[in-house]
């Protein structure tokens, strides 16, 4: 049987295709349960797009969606994008999140994570000489009107491995 660091460090490395990624996140049971559905992780790993449809289980006792839920759509893709795009040298974590709820949620609600070449080169610079860093990334939860229910702030915790860091000319 394989030790729990080791299955965490196999699980983590395993090189997925984003379509594979995207099938098989979708059969997670956190987000299959929640009725999150990811639609389309682009293939350099710098966008994800997800949805949620508004289901007898996501809704709260006023009839629109449970804010965990809300919450749940945004958990994880940043520091999964991050992570992709960083590789292997680099610790990701989800560290902290803030959410405003706007309006009311009602019906299928979406979400879109995009990371550019700015928000990596200035992870790298950060992160070069091994301190630890902690971006803050927003994201809005929009309706089908396109009106913003839910504004998030995701921190993500990011350090280069020891050993990895680039020394100083």
């Amino acid at each position: 049987m394989m030790s729990p660091k080791l299955k965490q460090s196999f699980l983590r490395d395993i090189e997925l295709s984003a379509s594979l990624m995207r099938r098989l996140m979708n059969l997670w049971p956190p987000l299959l349960g929640a009725g999150i559905h990811i639609e389309h992780i682009s293939a350099d790993y710098r966008e994800v797009r997800v949805r949620m449809r508004q289901r007898l289980f996501n809704t709260n006792i006023f009839g629109t969606h449970f804010g965990g839920s809300l919450y749940a759509l945004c958990d994880p893709f940043f520091a999964l994008l991050i992570l992709r795009n960083l590789g292997r040298d680099y610790v990701v974590w989800d560290r902290a999140a803030q959410i405003d709820f706007v309006l009311p949620a009602r019906g299928t609600v979406r979400a879109t994570f995009r990371i550019d070449d700015a928000i990596l080169a200035d992870i790298r610079q950060n992160t070069a000489g091994g301190d630890k860093y902690e971006p803050v990334l927003p994201v809005d939860i929009v309706d089908s009107r396109g009106d913003t229910v839910a504004s998030v702030l995701k921190t993500i915790y990011i350090r280069r491995k020891p050993g990895t860091e680039k020394k100083a000319p």
